[in-house]
C-alpha cells in the first residue's frame, strides 16, 4: 500500500481528519469531503474567495451581480441548461454572495456527482458575459434591491447602521452594492471580477454527502485538474481607525414603527488577540444571554416584563472575516418611545458589566447554543455550509471541531470582562428608523 499512497502524495496535498478528508491539486484547488452515509444525496458547495468586502468604491454589488450571471452559459452548456441539467434529475441548485465570499452548491442524487463537477468546471472558466445579458440581469438586480431595502425600512434601517459603524472596514458598503453603482456597472467590470477571482487556486470545493473521498478525488482531478491557476493579489488588512465617539444615525423613512439599533464594535474569531482569544466565544454567549429565544434577557424583562419593546433580538458573528458589530435591535412597544428602550437595553448591558452571570443561567445558555450548532450540522448542506464558510474566511474547517469545547470554556468573570471591554458609549453606534408618518 505504500508505493500507492506515495503516488497520490506526488499529485495530491492530502489530509485527514476523523470522517473529514482534505486534499489539494496542483492548480491550488482546495476539495473538502465529509462522507455521509444516512442517505442517497450529496451537497457539492463550490465557494469562491472573494464578497462585497473586497470590492472598491464605484463596482460595488459586482460580487453579487457576477452570482446572476454564472447561470446564464458556456459555449459546451448555454443558456439555460445549467438550471434545467439539475431540475431534470431533480435536484436543488442555488447560491449566494456575501461580504467575504461567493458560493454556489448542488444538491443532488449521489450518482449524479459526476454531472456537478462536470457543469461547475466548465463555467469556473468559460463563462459567457454576453453584454445584452448582462445588461438584463443588471435591471433584475436593481429591482431586487427596491424590494429588499429601498422600500424595506428595516432593511434600510440596518443599512445605513453598517455604513455609519464602519468607517474604513470593507463592511461599510452593502452585498447588493449602492443603487448608485449598480446602474453604472459595465459588462466588463463584470468580465474582469471572473477573469480575476474565478480560479482553482481562490476556491475551494465541499462534498459532503453518500460518497467516497477516493471517488471525490478522482472526480475533482477530471473536471477541476487542468483548469490553470491565476495569479492573485495579497489581501490586505483594513483596521478601522481608533474610535472617538458614540456614532448616531436616523433614518426617516415609510414605517409602522420605529426601529433602534446599537452595535458595539467587537473582534470575531479571525481579528481577536492571542490576548483575548476567548472573547468572540464570550460575545456568543452573551448574545445568547440577551436574546435566546424567550427566556432571553431582554425578551424577560423588555418584552414581557416592563413591557417597553414589541420585538427585541441581537445579531452577533463570530466567524466574520473582518472586525464586526454586536448588535441588539428592536422596536419599542406602541405605549413606549424609543428612548425608553434604549434606557432598558442599556441596563441589561449594565447588568452584565456589574453582576456576574450565574453559573445556572450559564450553563442552560452553553447547553442551548451547543444544541442549536448540533441540530444545524445535522444536515448535509449545514455541514458542508459550516466546513465551507470557516475555510474560506480563513479560521480552516478544524474550527469547527473547537466549538463545543471553547464555549464550555468561558467562565462568568471573562464575560462579564468582555461586556465592561466592548460595550462602552465610546464604542456605540446608534441607529434609529424614524416613520414619516410621525414627522406629518
Amino acid at each position: 500500500m505504500r508505493p500507492i499512497i506515495m503516488t497520490l502524495l506526488i499529485i495530491f496535498s492530502y489530509q485527514s481528519f476523523g470522517n473529514v478528508q482534505q486534499f489539494k491539486l496542483d492548480n491550488g484547488l482546495k476539495i473538502i469531503v465529509e462522507e455521509d452515509h444516512r442517505a442517497p444525496v450529496v451537497i457539492s458547495m463550490i465557494w469562491y474567495n472573494i464578497g462585497s468586502a473586497d470590492e472598491p468604491g464605484g463596482i460595488t454589488g459586482i460580487s453579487h451581480a457576477l452570482e446572476h450571471l454564472m447561470f446564464k452559459g458556456t459555449k459546451k452548456y448555454p443558456l439555460g441548461v445549467f438550471s434545467k441539467t439539475f431540475t431534470n434529475l431533480g435536484g436543488q441548485i442555488n447560491a449566494f454572495t456575501t461580504n467575504d465570499f461567493t458560493a454556489y452548491y448542488e444538491k443532488i442524487a449521489a450518482i449524479n456527482l459526476d454531472t456537478s463537477f462536470k457543469l461547475e468546471a466548465d463555467r469556473m472558466q468559460n463563462l459567457i458575459i454576453d453584454k445584452e445579458e448582462f445588461n438584463k440581469e443588471i435591471k433584475v438586480i436593481e429591482e431586487e434591491r427596491r424590494l429588499r431595502t429601498n422600500d424595506n425600512p428595516q432593511a434600510l434601517t440596518f443599512e445605513r447602521f453598517l455604513a455609519t459603524a464602519h468607517l474604513s472596514s470593507p463592511y461599510h458598503h452593502p452585498v447588493i452594492g449602492w443603487m448608485s453603482d449598480i446602474k453604472q456597472l459595465q459588462v466588463e467590470d463584470a468580465r474582469t471580477w471572473y477573469k480575476k477571482y474565478y480560479s482553482p487556486n481562490n476556491a475551494t470545493l465541499v462534498v459532503v454527502g453518500d460518497v467516497t473521498a477516493s471517488k471525490v478525488r478522482n472526480l475533482a482531478e477530471k473536471y477541476f485538474g487542468k483548469i490553470p491557476k491565476q495569479q492573485l493579489e495579497e489581501r490586505k488588512p483594513q483596521i478601522e481607525p481608533p474610535l472617538l465617539g458614540k456614532k448616531i444615525v436616523e433614518i426617516h423613512a415609510p414605517a409602522e414603527v420605529p426601529l433602534l439599533m446599537l452595535g458595539f464594535n467587537c473582534p470575531t474569531l479571525k481579528t481577536t488577540t492571542l490576548k483575548n482569544i476567548h472573547a468572540p466565544y464570550a460575545l456568543e454567549l452573551i448574545a445568547g444571554i440577551l436574546a435566546a429565544g424567550d427566556s432571553g434577557r431582554v425578551n424577560t424583562q423588555l418584552v414581557h416584563g416592563k413591557k417597553v419593546a414589541s420585538s427585541i433580538d441581537v445579531y452577533y458573528n463570530l466567524f466574520a472575516r473582518y472586525q464586526t458589530e454586536f448588535i441588539i435591535y428592536g422596536s419599542p412597544s406602541e405605549s413606549h418611545k424609543p428612548a425608553e428602550l434604549k434606557d432598558g437595553i442599556l441596563a441589561e448591558i449594565k447588568k452584565l458589566q456589574d453582576e456576574l452571570v450565574s453559573d445556572t443561567e450559564l450553563k442552560r445558555i452553553k447547553t442551548q447554543i451547543i444544541a442549536q450548532k448540533t441540530f444545524e450540522k445535522d444536515s448535509v448542506f449545514g455541514k458542508a455550509l459550516e466546513i465551507g464558510l470557516l475555510e474560506t474566511v480563513g479560521l480552516g474547517w478544524q474550527t469547527k471541531d473547537k466549538y463545543v469545547k471553547q464555549i464550555n470554556a468561558v467562565n462568568a468573570e471573562e464575560i462579564q470582562q468582555v461586556a465592561k471591554l466592548y460595550f462602552n458609549e465610546n464604542n456605540m453606534t446608534e441607529a434609529l428608523l424614524i416613520p414619516l408618518s410621525d414627522k406629518e
